[in-house]
């Protein structure tokens, strides 16, 4: 069956099939999704209530008390409550014939004032197929029009193409993720989680979905936690003290655990930050990943299951530029941001052929990268054959760069870590492969046990 092009077809073709019929529940910027499938006709034959519960105390009268209105726990407890309604009311009439869904959001758009955050969660709950167990797919979006009114259009067609997608192409999750944006622009919308779950997704590993959205441009970073569970940028990083290190990973070696370990101890020790709340973050770039020319989704699955086992939050992002890093992660926090890099990364921070595309070239980038109070902590190098560290003292700077350097040091903007373990200063990731290739098992011995296991466990990087 071809996909209909328009929103208004995607809503009839869904009201035309016969097995759909459930509960719209929406919260926040109008009933714009449901208002779709009222205007496509026949919604008689799918809708079985559409509700609004907008005041507060109605709200938790109905879905039970929560922390805050916009969430991703109201937006659960609204799935559950009005999918169990549908079962618990319909399914011994209809039940052999159909397939049950709810439609939930719960979203704040743009007040009157524009000073808000606006963003939402949006959820289907629903049967594949009449009498099947239940599937649920789960996003959050951030809407990006400037006026309420197409705040409002722009949800409206997100919420019918994820519904449409539930629905019709739950076969396909690539395809899916793809059409979430039909009819709409990542200049309106942006998809910066996804996840699915239940019967019919139990082969889909939410960690490729999440590197999915950052591939296509839905968004522009997509984050998951140390158990591998997707999670909510915005929920992770709220009021939180940052400290990110970017590599490749491939493998998770001593020296990238040690580069976190020493940036950690000295961010910690910062005015204001709380040891014990930090957030350390490994962070991949698309750059890294797509260092190849596409994406080997197989290698990827390998770093993220590395990095993971070190128990690490994990960021994929589309920011090859620091300052751009920085940017992201102050939207979200007013907390300290430290990031940590080896003295080869700090080499290229001061490569002026970066930055040919800001109008005020590396001015202007390290003005926007330093302009929240973040600090830069750099490792040493130990070059092979050489007895020397390369350190922020002895890096070779361009002439003409070098008082801007100075002037970062001597305010204390980067700084040089020295309580690393000496050991760690050998060990580089292509070393760890090169070992593999050769079948020398030493390389267990520079990569921590439990990424070790993972390798040998998994046979990644051709490990036999």
């Amino acid at each position: 069956m071809a996909t209909p092009h328009s929103t208004l077809d995607k809503a009839l073709q869904v009201n035309l099939d016969p097995r759909r019929y459930g509960t719209f529940a929406e919260i926040g910027a109008g009933q714009e999704v449901v208002r779709w499938f009222f205007l496509a006709g026949g919604a008689a034959g799918t809708i079985s209530k559409s509700i609004s519960a907008y005041d507060m105390k109605v709200s938790d009268a109905i879905y039970g008390r929560c922390s805050r209105y916009v969430c991703r726990e109201r937006l659960e407890s609204m799935l559950e409550y009005e999918q169990d309604l549908n079962l618990e009311r319909l399914r011994s009439e209809r039940g052999d014939t159909t397939a049950f869904f709810t439609f939930a959001d719960t979203v704040s758009a743009r007040n009157f004032h524009g000073t808000n955050e606006c963003h939402g969660w949006m959820g289907v709950r629903y049967q594949a197929h009449p009498r099947d167990e239940t599937s649920q797919i789960v996003i959050h979006v951030r809407m990006l029009d400037k006026t309420n009114a197409l705040q409002q259009e722009a949800l409206g067609i997100v919420g019918v193409n994820l519904l449409y997608g539930a629905c019709m192409l739950h076969h396909s999750p690539d395809q899916l993720i793809e059409s979430l944006l039909d009819n709409l622009s990542t200049e309106r919308i942006e998809i910066d989680m996804i996840e699915f779950s239940g019967i019919e997704f139990r082969h889909v590993d939410n960690r490729l979905m999440s590197l999915k959205l950052v591939q296509l441009g839905l968004t522009n970073a997509a984050m998951f936690g140390a158990e591998g569970k997707v999670l909510q940028p915005s929920e992770v990083l709220r009021k939180k003290a940052v400290l990110v290190e970017r590599g490749s990973f491939r493998p998770v070696c001593n020296s990238n655990v040690d580069i976190m370990r020493c940036a950690y101890e000295r961010f910690s020790e910062e005015p204001g930050v709380d040891k014990d709340s930090v957030l350390q973050v490994m962070e991949i770039t698309m750059r890294n990943l797509m260092a190849d020319g596409q994406i080997d989704y197989r290698d990827f699955l390998a770093r993220a299951d590395m990095l993971v086992a070190s128990g690490m939050t994990v960021l994929i992002s589309d920011y090859f530029q620091y300052y751009r890093l920085a940017a992201y992660l102050a939207r979200y926090t007013k907390a300290k941001i430290g990031i940590s890099m080896g003295i080869g990364s700090l080499r290229e921070l001061f490569d002026e052929r970066y930055y040919t595309g800001l109008e005020g070239g590396i001015l202007e980038s390290f003005g926007r990268l330093f302009k929240n109070d973040l600090k830069l902590y750099v490792y040493p190098l130990r070059e092979a054959g050489k007895d020397e560290l390369t350190t922020t003292e002895t890096l070779k700077i361009a002439p003409e760069l070098r008082s801007l350097y100075d002037y970062l040091i001597k305010r204390g903007c980067i700084e040089q870590l020295h309580n690393y373990d000496p050991e760690c200063l050998t060990v580089f990731s292509r070393d760890v492969l090169a070992k593999i290739a050769k079948g020398d098992d030493s390389w267990e011995a520079m990569v921590p046990p439990e990424v070790a296991e993972v390798i040998k466990s998994r046979g990644y990087f051709g490990v036999r």
